[in-house]
């Protein structure tokens, strides 16, 4: 009788070994190749990518709010949280706004090839990242979102479209996908991840990292002003003064719509 030869388990095919820290390689570059290959299955050529805060709610989501908070004695910091997110709440609005209105304006565009250019992208999760891919969504446009595994889990909202939704383990390599395909940005109101991805992006520009001339809208004034005081850095030194040009402060859509779609055409057209 034949003896059976043993049949061994493929590496990519051992979840074992493709969890362990040896295998780490391999997950960074698969990070790296799937979206690639969804990029190019899907033709997409170019991004604008929307950076806020998850914790920014919708109108409708306030007003749920303040019913379920009706009957409930708040205190004085908890009325103050309320009301911040009640301001707050128009951020939702406009950000869905303006990516609706760039989507149509992109889906405009006389095409030379196939590739879609200036598609809608976020960081996957809710807040203003779902405004984002919402406005898109709702302006019948692919969108894009790439999503983060972190400790307090950050799901991918309903509004990306299903084939261009990632989700990232690494944030550098997450970094590097919303940087790459990107031809402008938008910085709504944000935490420390906004913050981050703002001042890394725009060192990047500052220094000629970045592969492409990239419009940045900082939009809302009422709160980056309070946050961040841009002329200081010039004041000591820390930037040349024309770095101030490398940002467009708006505080409307028209506004930011405008600046984006007319340095967009511009940047195409050198």
């Amino acid at each position: 009788m034949a003896r059976r030869m043993p049949h061994g388990l493929k590496a990519y095919e051992n979840s074992e070994f493709m969890s362990s820290p040896e295998a780490r390689p391999l997950r960074i570059l698969a990070e790296y190749l799937y979206p690639l290959n969804q990029f190019e299955k899907f033709d997409v050529e170019s991004t604008i990518v929307f950076f806020g805060s998850s914790r920014i709610k919708s109108p409708a989501e306030i007003r749920k709010m303040k019913r379920a908070l009706a009957k409930r004695k708040l205190s004085d910091l908890e009325r103050k949280q309320l009301f911040n997110l009640e301001t707050l709440s128009r951020y939702y609005r406009e950000a869905s706004q303006l990516a609706y209105r760039l989507t149509l304006w992109s889906k405009s565009l006389p095409r030379t090839s196939r590739k879609k250019r200036f598609v809608i992208c976020s960081g996957g999760g809710s807040g203003i990242m779902e405004a984002a891919n919402r406005g898109a969504s709702l302006a019948r446009g692919l969108s894009i979102g790439m999503n983060i595994s972190i400790p307090l889990e950050q799901k991918p909202n309903r509004y990306i479209t299903p084939s261009l939704c990632f989700d990232f383990n690494y944030f550098f390599m997450r970094k590097y996908w919303l940087m790459n395909p990107a031809r402008a940005l938008v910085i709504f109101p944000g935490g420390f991840g906004t913050m981050d991805e703002l001042f890394e992006l725009l060192t990047l520009v500052q220094t000629k990292k970045a592969q492409h001339p990239l419009p940045i809208v900082i939009y809302g004034l009422e709160y980056w002003k309070k946050l961040i005081n841009f002329e200081v850095f010039v004041e000591w030194g820390m930037i040349a003064p024309e770095d101030l040009e490398l940002i467009h402060l708006s505080d409307s859509v028209d506004d930011a719509f405008d600046y984006l779609t007319r340095n967009l055409l511009a940047l195409s057209q050198t």
